[in-house]
């Protein structure tokens, strides 16, 4: 029997970091399976879904714990079975507009209005070819519900701003 953990961590970025965490999930008999990490602003952050025997959890969590006097922030939370599949069409979404405050609010307000589902976010900032302005560029795989419309998603946040544009791709 085997028990998942979803670990966070952030910490100051530096060198052998992943390394430490690594080796402790290592050490505790743990398996990596899947992962997001980035540097942000000179601190280094990421999420980690681990496997471990059942048994050997507390001991693995205990050890990741003991990061912090490293000054890394680790949080371990057990992982739950995945929800039955329900009826829904998964997308990508690509946002491009130009930068203003309260953008992901506006378009995360929006999708959760439709019932959709938020299932990875990724965005940056770029400059505009030719002006060289900022721009915000997002990309966001959700699960569309069945009874919502793809059309409907894309109207919905077209309409947030006339300047926003917004690409729909089928989940490959």
């Amino acid at each position: 029997m085997t028990t998942s953990l979803v670990l966070t961590f952030i910490g100051s970025d530096r060198p052998g970091l992943v390394n430490a965490i690594s080796e402790r999930i290592a050490a505790g008999g743990g398996s990596w399976l899947e992962s997001r990490l980035a540097q942000l602003a000179g601190q280094f952050a990421g999420i980690v879904l681990v496997r471990v025997p059942a048994n050997a959890a507390s001991g693995l969590i205990a050890a990741l714990s003991e990061l912090q006097a490293d000054g890394l922030s680790v949080t371990v939370t057990e992982g739950s079975e995945a929800a039955p599949p329900q009826d829904y069409e998964a997308l990508t979404l690509e946002v491009l507009g130009h930068d203003r405050p309260g953008i992901v609010r506006d378009v995360t307000q929006t999708l959760r209005k439709l019932g959709v589902n938020i299932e990875e976010l990724s965005s940056s900032i770029e400059s505009a070819p030719f002006t060289g302005e900022e721009m915000f560029r997002a990309v966001i795989k959700v699960s569309v519900p069945a009874h919502v419309a793809v059309e409907e998603v894309r109207r919905s946040l077209e309409r947030l701003a006339d300047e926003i544009m917004v690409d729909l791709k089928e989940a490959a």
